[in-house]
């Protein structure tokens, strides 16, 4: 398996939401504004079919028609990943098949979900699966939502797997994210990735190779130029984007009560800007006015 990618890959590489006018319709508009903002803020690549696009929601026809939009509208210009995380293998097998058809660079896979695989279950899995992938895999560990953390040993173990080149971690788990870079530490051109923004240049500073951070789909200059910050370790300037960051994180992520309220408060606040719909994916649903409300003052109080 060749990977056109130059490894490791770098940068801030957003997950994208995935803009929808209903339950199984695309808004194709929406996207093509998206992927143009993220491009035009300096992105170094997109992430599809992740969490924040909403992936176990959505259909596989509204999956492939996602997958085939994405990759013509970047055109080459970046690098696009795609998730392929399923509980079922076949599933993964195709849509990786359909992403390599389509022209996108890398896939992106968690555990699969429902049934909780052990360590060494889960190897077993990847070794059979990546025989079948037309492209290289990226390891997506995210426990929370599959009850399965790919431990550290396990990461080090798959990397030795021929066509494994990197992880995305959203774990939160700092001890966590240590062990993998101790592990790992000489293992040069395999990448590892942070999802939350709210300690990414913490991460790139002590080697990390950079973000997939939601707020990228709403200001993704500002992640970029907090990512090369942090790689020419200039303190003042982190410090002086971080501070944004947490604004973004404190004011928009956390309006509402629930566990969704990430999703839903950034994809109220990409509606404002006149970005994409906000509409959501059964089981959840839109902001209403008051929360609507609080999301528009929010951004006014954003100042760059």
């Amino acid at each position: 398996m060749q990977s056109k990618l130059k490894m490791p890959l770098t940068g801030i590489i957003p997950p994208l939401v995935t803009p929808l006018l209903d339950n199984d319709t695309l808004d194709v508009e929406g996207l093509e504004r998206l992927v143009e903002h993220t491009i035009a803020g300096g992105v170094h690549g997109v992430f599809i079919l992740g969490t924040t696009g909403e992936f176990a929601s959505l259909s596989y026809k509204l999956r492939r028609e996602l997958i085939r939009k994405t990759c013509g509208l970047v055109n080459g210009r970046v690098p696009v990943l795609v998730g392929i995380t399923d509980s079922a293998f076949a599933e993964s097998v195709n849509l990786a098949a359909f992403a390599a058809d389509c022209g996108a660079d890398a896939v992106v896979l968690a555990p699969p979900f429902y049934f909780a695989t052990a360590q060494p279950e889960l190897l077993e899995y990847l070794e059979k699966l990546v025989l079948q992938l037309p492209l290289p895999l990226f390891l997506y560990n995210m426990p929370i939502h599959t009850k399965v953390i790919i431990s550290p040993e396990t990461v080090y173990t798959a990397a030795q797997i021929p066509g494994i080149i990197g992880l995305k971690d959203s774990s939160s788990n700092l001890v966590y994210l240590k062990q993998v870079q101790h592990l790992m530490r000489e293992k040069k051109d395999f990448a590892f990735f942070v999802g939350p923004e709210e300690f990414m240049a913490e991460f790139v500073l002590t080697g990390g190779h950079g973000g997939v951070n939601g707020g990228a789909n709403l200001y993704p200059k500002l992640y970029v130029d907090l990512y090369n910050a942090a790689v020419k370790k200039d303190f003042i300037e982190i410090n002086k984007l971080q501070q944004k960051v947490m604004q973004i994180s404190a004011s928009i992520y956390n309006v509402g009560h629930y566990g969704s309220s990430y999703l839903k408060g950034l994809k109220c606040a990409l509606s404002l800007c006149g970005i994409c719909s906000d509409f959501m994916a059964e089981p959840f649903h839109r902001f209403k006015s008051p929360e609507r409300r609080i999301i528009e003052e929010a951004l006014n109080g954003i100042e760059f």
